[in-house]
């Protein structure tokens, strides 16, 4: 485990830059809200990260205090990382910085890598109550838990259960939300994002 870096500085910023600071740790964070990832699924969602500095990074947020690692009982008898409760505090750090960095997207470059579970940030920024809301891009299928307290703010693939509303935008759409240029009840109005289900969130996206 490498010994912590600091600043050395009596500033709150320059703490929280001690601890998470380093390239990788807040995209470590990104996928671990998600709910418990085993490392070759951290390693599969992280394309550009080695497997040395996946590992180390990983070590030092358990030291920190960030996630934690245990063993998922059998059939699955895998080790898995989760956040805990101080690590899952950064969720509104991630959403204020993704904020402040949709001037910088511009257009998708051919090197661009990109996980469908990506937009799952930028879209809970526009989407307000409680509820577990199921997500059909382009580029696949993802699910987000509005309002959790605790737990998963997100997941891949389609909703665990009947969700309580389904959206279905394209690329384009997806891609000017993420940007900031179109707010979710905007694109809702326009047609741009198709709402189903019979859930409370789905009438309220219909209604807004």
């Amino acid at each position: 485990m490498s010994p912590r870096r600091s600043y050395d500085q009596y500033c709150s910023a320059a703490r929280a830059l001690d601890l998470v600071g380093d390239r990788w740790t807040l995209l470590i964070v990104r996928e671990l809200l998600a709910g418990p990832r085993r490392y070759t699924d951290l390693h599969a969602d992280l394309p550009g990260v080695s497997t040395d500095v996946l590992a180390s990074r990983l070590k030092d947020m358990e030291r920190d205090g960030l996630a934690t690692r245990r063993r998922l009982p059998p059939p699955g008898a895998a080790y898995v990382y989760e956040l805990t409760g101080r690590g899952r505090e950064l969720l509104p750090v991630l959403q204020a910085l993704g904020t402040w960095g949709e001037a910088e997207l511009g257009e998708r470059r051919p090197t661009d890598a990109v996980r469908a579970h990506w937009f799952a940030l930028p879209l809970t920024r526009g989407l307000e109550g409680e509820g577990i809301v199921e997500v059909h891009v382009e580029e696949g299928d993802f699910h987000l838990y509005l309002g959790a307290e605790e737990g998963a703010v997100y997941g891949d693939g389609p909703a665990p259960a009947e969700p309580d509303a389904r959206l279905v935008l394209d690329s384009a759409t997806c891609t000017a939300v993420t940007r900031g240029e179109l707010s979710v009840l905007r694109a809702v109005r326009d047609g741009r994002i198709a709402v189903t289900g019979d859930g409370t969130l789905a009438k309220a996206l219909r209604e807004a």
